[in-house]
């Protein structure tokens, strides 16, 4: 797969970074209230950026959210809801951040944002991409896992035309995820915090470079596109009656063939994978996702190839 044509790209200006969309996943609120109190760490030449707790409320009673999912909100009709008493909280919380950071969509919108996660599954530090037509992020996400390497950076491709969701960070033009795990909720890692803040130093380095003229090749990852929701297996009254197979336990990226365990019953009956091809499950057995039904998430590996791009400011800077 090829993303759109290379050509100058527009400086990158404004830039937030996103901590506590979900209250009670740690890392990223302990980075955004650091970075608010002294913000020396983050700040590069040449752009702003915005530290931002973005649901407060959570994160105060250090609960993922309130009333619904902020980061399952920012499509067009909640963005549009009339304001009454009764709207839930992050609706309303997510048109305040899209009048700050957006429009969504308009020229208007942030340049980019990260929006920092925490997983209780194995995923390790995890890049969310949202568009596999998006040259800049394939470009910073190549970049930020040539840093960290010897240390694996997976990258997780959403795009879907069923299973892709309205996330927070989608207010700007080029939303970046930041998933790291595991941690439990409501707990704060020293491990999984550092590895959190590196990925956001080595993603706001690459975005300096660009916009200071530096070129960025053609270059190709490889990414797991998301293929499919699995749930528990379940019984008539809807209840969860086989548990994720040790075997499968903390294997996120790692690949899943036919006959494979997938689940465990209470009785000791496995219950196996069916599939005519190599899939590769992550968010295994995640803390959050019980209550969408969802025991895993299946994806395939695909290769990406960005464009060479270029700041169209270079030419500005050049004496």
């Amino acid at each position: 797969m090829t993303s759109s044509s290379g050509a100058d790209n527009p400086p990158v200006r404004r830039v937030a970074i996103f901590g506590g969309t979900h209250g009670d996943e740690l890392s990223g609120v302990f980075l955004v209230k650091h970075w608010q109190e002294n913000g020396a760490e983050i700040q590069r030449t040449g752009m702003e950026v915005k530290p931002f707790l973005a649901n407060p409320r959570a994160v105060k009673k250090c609960t993922r959210y309130i009333d619904c999912d902020l980061n399952r909100v920012f499509d067009p009709d909640n963005l549009g809801r009339t304001v009454v008493e009764d709207i839930p909280y992050e609706v309303r919380r997510a048109q305040e951040i899209n009048q700050i950071f957006g429009p969504k969509g308009s020229d208007d919108a942030y340049d980019l944002i990260f929006d920092l996660h925490n997983t209780t599954s194995n995923m390790g530090g995890t890049l969310i991409l949202e568009s596999s037509r998006d040259d800049f992020t394939i470009q910073m996400f190549h970049y930020i896992k040539n840093a960290l390497a010897p240390e694996r950076c997976p990258v997780l491709l959403i795009e879907h035309p069923s299973l892709k969701y309205a996330t927070t960070r989608s207010v700007a033009k080029h939303p970046v995820g930041v998933e790291v795990g595991p941690q439990p909720q409501g707990v704060v890692r020293a491990d999984t915090l550092d590895k959190m803040r590196r990925i956001v130093k080595h993603g706001l380095d690459f975005v300096q470079l660009f916009n200071e003229g530096k070129d960025f090749p053609p270059c190709t990852i490889e990414v797991f596109k998301i293929m499919e929701k699995v749930d528990y297996p379940r019984n008539k009254n809807d209840e969860i009656i086989a548990i994720i197979h040790p075997k499968l336990q903390d294997q996120d990226w790692q690949p899943l063939n036919n006959g494979d365990p997938l689940f465990l019953t209470l009785d000791g009956e496995v219950i196996a994978y069916k599939g005519d091809c190599t899939v590769y499950p992550t968010f295994i057995n995640e803390a959050a996702y019980y209550e969408k039904k969802q025991a895993f998430v299946k994806t395939v590996k695909v290769k990406l190839t960005a464009n060479h791009i270029r700041s169209s400011a270079r030419n500005q800077n050049t004496p």
